[in-house]
C-alpha cells in the first residue's frame, strides 16, 4: 500500500478521539494515548466502541482523510467524506467513472482469469479430476472474456464438485448442504471486499463487470471473484449434512474468508485490501495492468502470467 494512501484502522479500538492541532489524538481507555497526524491518512476506520466530536470530524474532512463507521464485523456502514472537488476520494471517483473500456475490460479478464486457476487448484487439492482441463480454459480468457469461458468453466467445476444432479443454486433457501455453506461463506468473503473498496476511497457502484440500479457494492462483486475458490475448498470438504445454523461450521466459514492466501502469509482481508488499492491505482493509470493473486491453497498462491491478449 503507498504512504499516500494510508489507512488507520480503529475498528478494535475502545476509546475517545480528539482534535488537536494537525492531528487526530487516540485515547484508549487504558494506556498511553498517540498521534495520528492527518496529513500522513487518507481513510480512518472506526467501530462501535470510539467516542468522537463533531471537531473531529471536522479536522479529518479539513485535511481531506474519509472516515468510515464500521460494524461488529469490521465492516462499513457509512462515511464522512470530505465535499472538496480536489480530494483524494473524489479525484479517485472520477479516474474509476472515466476509466476506458478496453481497461475495464482487461481487469475484468484478469480476475476471472485467476478465478478459473483457484477452481483448478480447488479440484487438484481434493483429489477431482478437471483441473488440467480449467487450467487449458483458463488460458482461452481473452479481455472482457467475449467466450465467456467464465461460464463454461463454472460449469464443468461444480458438475465435478457438487455432481452433475445437484449444481451451484445461489441463494437457493437450502438450510443443509453445500450450496447453503457457500452462500454463507461467501456472504462473508463479500463483507471483507466491501470494507476494501471502500477503504481504497473507491465508489462501490461503479463495477468493471456487474453492474445494475440495485447494486451499491457492483465493484466488492468484481473483486470477490479470485477469492471464492478458497471459500470452495472449505465448504466442499464439509459433510452433506452440514449447515451453517451450525455453530461450528459457522465459525468455520468465518475463518475460511479470513485465511492465508498469499506466500507471505497474508490473510484474505490484506490481501483483498491490497487488489483494491492496486485497482485504484490502476484507474488513476499508475498501473499498467492489474496484478491479481490465484488461489492454490491454504500456503502457496499462483500469479497469472497472462499478457492481456
Amino acid at each position: 500500500m503507498s504512504e499516500q494512501w494510508r489507512v488507520v484502522d480503529l475498528c478494535g479500538f475502545e476509546g475517545e478521539l480528539r482534535s488537536m492541532r494537525g492531528g487526530v489524538e487516540v485515547c484508549p481507555e487504558e494506556g498511553t494515548s498517540t498521534i495520528i497526524p492527518v496529513a500522513e491518512v487518507a481513510v480512518v476506520l472506526v467501530g462501535m466502541k470510539v467516542n468522537l466530536s463533531a471537531a473531529v470530524l471536522h479536522r479529518l474532512a479539513e485535511a481531506d482523510v474519509a472516515l468510515l463507521f464500521c460494524d461488529w464485523r469490521g465492516i462499513p456502514e457509512g462515511g464522512c467524506y470530505s465535499w472538496s472537488d480536489h480530494g483524494r476520494v473524489a479525484a479517485r471517483h472520477r479516474a474509476q467513472a472515466e476509466v476506458s473500456l478496453p481497461r475495464k475490460k482487461n481487469a475484468w479478464a484478469r480476475l476471472i482469469r485467476a478465478k478459473i486457476e483457484g477452481q483448478a487448484s480447488v479440484l487438484e487439492n481434493l483429489k477431482i479430476r478437471g483441473g488440467g482441463e480449467l487450467l487449458a480454459l483458463a488460458d482461452q480468457v481473452r479481455s472482457g472474456d467475449p467466450g465467456n469461458i467464465e461460464a463454461q468453466a463454472a460449469r464443468f467445476y461444480w458438475s465435478r464438485t457438487l455432481g452433475r444432479g445437484v449444481g451451484r443454486q445461489p441463494s437457493a433457501g437450502q438450510l443443509i448442504g453445500a450450496n447453503a455453506c457457500l452462500d454463507y461463506g461467501y456472504s462473508v468473503l463479500r463483507g471483507h471486499l466491501m470494507r476494501a473498496v471502500l477503504a481504497a476511497g473507491l465508489a462501490p457502484a461503479l463495477g468493471v463487470f456487474h453492474r445494475g440500479r440495485g447494486n451499491a457494492f457492483a465493484l466488492a462483486d468484481d473483486l470477490i471473484e479470485p477469492f471464492r475458490p478458497a471459500i470452495d475448498e472449505v465448504a466442499l470438504r464439509l459433510p452433506d449434512t452440514a449447515s451453517p445454523s451450525d455453530r461450528e461450521v459457522k465459525q468455520l466459514l468465518v475463518a475460511a474468508a479470513s485465511q492465508r492466501f498469499d506466500s507471505d502469509g497474508h490473510g484474505i482481508p490484506t490481501v483483498a485490501e491490497g487488489l483494491a488499492q492496486s485497482f485504484g491505482r490502476y484507474v488513476e493509470g499508475d498501473l499498467d495492468r492489474l496484478r491479481v493473486l490465484s488461489w492454490q491453497g491454504p500456503s502457496v498462491v499462483g500469479v497469472g502470467e497472462w499478457d492481456g491478449g
